[in-house]
């Protein structure tokens, strides 16, 4: 097992990384200030491991509550989340409760926002078994959930005591599921470490395998790179924000289709290629870079073609963006491979990016 640690203060937590990890009960044993914790799960993960976690707890001496939340991304919703409270009140939790989130994004980013709200604040752990979740979401303290017209537009940042990455649940993944993992790992290395991604590049075949000594490395470094940029920012007030490379399309292509038709790391994989394609027409990155990128992302069985929504509905659905200020959209952009930045561009630019790419 590898340990990192996020370095926030007084809110700094460790993220362990490694093999049969979510029945270790060391791990929970510390993070643990009352008698009282609720697993929150999915329909598919609560099958496979909510058995242990809840062993594992029980036999810290913990009364637990086992909360179990339909699946997908189409239910990070207002009325899901108050299942998450329907538990806790009716089980009669109080301030010392903590939360544990076992899943990918989507019950991390749930979880953490419910403990963010029940009683103003309760501890957290989050204990991802998706690849995306590994190496991206629950490292950061970004919690929400969706709202109709945007996503992840209602939420709180809101820390974990503790991350507890398993490598053994990846061997479960359905191959669409690893792959919106690798999107976001092919992410870190593409705008802060190119030797990153040129590891990437040359381990295709490994990482489409789900090779455990592939996958450890993909989740430390990505993770590594993650915690540097959050403790540099924690609230996104600058430097975080390149951490949404892609997104910003990627959004626009989860909200235009409907939550739940494109996994996340889907719309974030090709929402990566419009964002290079633009930052060559901004003259920041040579074109066969640009082509690179796109290459690696579609042997990693990434999408690289958008929906055809149109530039005008593109558009409309990118204006509703964290990152726009004042009315106008900033995009996160390649500088060279392996260096970001963050600014507004000419929507004509734009248009051009989505008609040559095949979105309009």
């Amino acid at each position: 097992m590898n340990t990192l640690q996020l370095d926030l203060g007084e809110r700094s937590y460790p993220i362990h990384i490694g093999s049969n990890l979510i029945g270790q009960a060391d791990l929970y044993k510390k993070h643990l200030k009352g008698n009282f914790s609720a697993v929150v799960t999915n329909e598919t993960v609560a099958k496979l491991y909510a058995d242990t976690v809840v062993k594992t707890l029980e036999g810290l001496g913990q009364k637990v509550r086992l909360i179990v939340l339909p699946d997908g991304e189409a239910y990070k919703t207002w009325e899901t989340l108050q299942k998450i409270f329907d538990g806790l009140l009716e089980s009669g939790a109080d301030r010392k409760a903590t939360l544990i989130a076992l899943g990918g994004g989507v019950i991390g980013d749930m979880t953490g926002f419910a403990a963010a709200c029940y009683m103003r604040g309760i501890r957290f752990i989050q204990v991802p078994t998706t690849l995306l979740s590994q190496v991206d979401s629950s490292v950061g303290g970004k919690t929400g959930i969706n709202h109709p017209l945007g996503k992840n537009m209602v939420g709180a940042f809101y820390q974990p005591v503790a991350v507890i990455a398993d490598l053994a649940t990846l061997k479960t993944l359905p191959p669409k599921e690893l792959a919106a993992g690798l999107a976001e790992v092919i992410k870190h290395g593409a705008i802060f470490d190119a030797t990153f991604l040129s590891w990437i590049e040359n381990n295709i075949q490994a990482l489409n395998a789900c090779d455990l000594a592939a996958m450890e490395h993909a989740v430390q470094r990505s993770c590594e790179i993650k915690s540097s940029v959050v403790a540099q920012d924690e609230r996104e007030g600058g430097l975080r924000a390149i951490l949404n490379f892609g997104h910003t399309f990627g959004h626009a292509i989860e909200s235009g289709m409907g939550y739940g038709e494109w996994l996340h790391g889907e719309a974030v994989g090709c929402g990566m290629v419009l964002a290079a394609d633009l930052s060559v027409r901004l003259g920041l990155l040579k074109a066969e870079d640009a082509k690179k990128l796109k290459d690696i992302i579609a042997q990693l069985n990434l999408p690289t073609q958008p929906p055809k929504f149109g530039v005008a509905r593109y558009m409309e659905l990118m204006a509703i963006d964290k990152k726009a200020e004042g009315g106008e959209i900033r995009y996160i952009l390649l500088d060279g491979i392996g260096k970001s930045k963050i600014q507004a561009v000419d929507d004509e630019l734009v248009a051009q990016t989505l008609i040559a790419t095949g979105a309009a």
